[in-house]
């Protein structure tokens, strides 16, 4: 099958390099010769052809995805396209708006992504055992659908089915508001004295991690995805509301019901946390942590993975802290709860720090 990716972003250029590496032949196009040529020399594709393709797969920009969808489905009158844009209600009724083909477009969305931005960063790995959401119409024939579930699952994606709407409303709350969040409370850093960030630990990284995210390209997302946005934050701002003036009539000393309200928080937040999906969309799994010192010096980590391994486990996570001013990191191991004891006992048999 013969893919055309338009824009060599990151997406795109991942799209690119996963199904060049499953024996596809992929074409790339992009307004910057400069991300094109990247694409190519990563690997991802081709650039300068003119045969028509099968599939067009549109990674634009949010705000340029529909004039560019448009564009594609004109201009390849026998491809399927679909794009990737993180919002899909939007880019639909814009299309049906404009009186394009809907027989032949196929809205999707891959739930992966980076930090970091631009071919540069792109990896054929990226959406291996992620989801990729597809959102069919009724206008959709049946084999432009198929077409885009073969390139999807091609990239080492796992497809799943969702109208449009559902999609955006389900996106508000997993991906959008989360960023929102994220930025929020990485704003409170900023001034902050350099004694004060010194004591971040692994708590404030994990939720401010995707904080570094391109601040045009999420202010396009959560543009677009306004809608559904909006009452994920309202209810939100309600919870806020209600731990603020619980801390503030700790602060006045008024304690009546206010300790209440903060452990309600924090116990339907554990309930909502256990619900996220386990390894390679698993049910929900709970693991023992085990918390190794790993000496700061070349190899030693390697020699951890090593030792792990030879004791016959499988390690199910892992999460690594450094302390300020320590020449040691923490090396948080996740594993099945029935094989903890076993692992713990053989790492200090061969002189790690373990702890539970």
């Amino acid at each position: 099958m013969h893919v055309r990716i338009v824009g060599c972003g990151l997406i795109g250029t991942s799209i690119g390099l996963a199904l060049s590496r499953s024996g596809f032949r992929v074409s790339l196009s992009d307004p910057s010769p400069t991300s094109q040529a990247i694409a190519r020399d990563m690997g991802a594709g081709e650039i300068d052809v003119t045969d028509a393709p099968e599939v067009v797969v549109v990674a634009a920009p949010p705000d340029v995805v529909v004039s560019v969808v448009r564009a594609e489905l004109d201009r390849w009158p026998g491809a399927v396209v679909t794009d990737v844009a993180s919002m899909k209600q939007q880019v639909l009724d814009e299309l049906r708006s404009a009186g394009a083909d809907l027989s032949r477009y196929v809205g999707s969305h891959p739930m992966a992504g980076r930090e970091r931005s631009g071919a540069v960063a792109a990896r054929a790995d990226l959406f291996e055992g992620r989801t990729w959401v597809i959102c069919p119409t009724q206008d959709d024939d049946p084999g432009a659908v198929a077409a885009v579930r073969t390139v999807a699952e091609a990239t080492g994606a796992a497809t799943t089915t969702m109208d449009a709407a559902e999609h955006d409303h389900a996106v508000a709350a997993v991906s959008h508001v989360p960023q929102i969040a994220a930025s929020l409370v990485a704003v409170r850093l900023r001034e902050l004295s350099d004694e004060a960030i010194g004591l971040s630990g692994q708590g404030i990284r994990d939720v401010t991690r995707i904080a570094e995210s391109d601040p045009m390209l999420w202010t396009q997302i959560l543009a677009g995805n306004a809608a559904a946005v909006a009452p994920v934050l309202d209810a939100l701002l309600d919870d806020l509301g209600r731990v603020r003036q619980a801390v503030t009539d700790l602060a006045a000393g008024n304690e009546d019901g206010a300790r209440q309200v903060l452990a309600r928080v924090i116990a339907d937040g554990q309930l909502g946390h256990a619900r996220i999906p386990g390894k390679h969309g698993s049910a929900p799994t709970t693991y023992a942590t085990l918390v190794v010192v790993v000496p700061d010096r070349p190899g030693e980590l390697g020699r951890l993975f090593n030792d792990i391994g030879a004791a016959g486990v499988n390690m199910e996570d892992l999460r690594l802290e450094h302390g300020q001013g320590a020449p040691v990191g923490l090396a948080e191991v996740s594993v099945l709860p029935s094989v903890a004891e076993r692992l713990r006992d053989e790492l200090t048999a061969k002189g790690w720090s373990v702890h539970e």
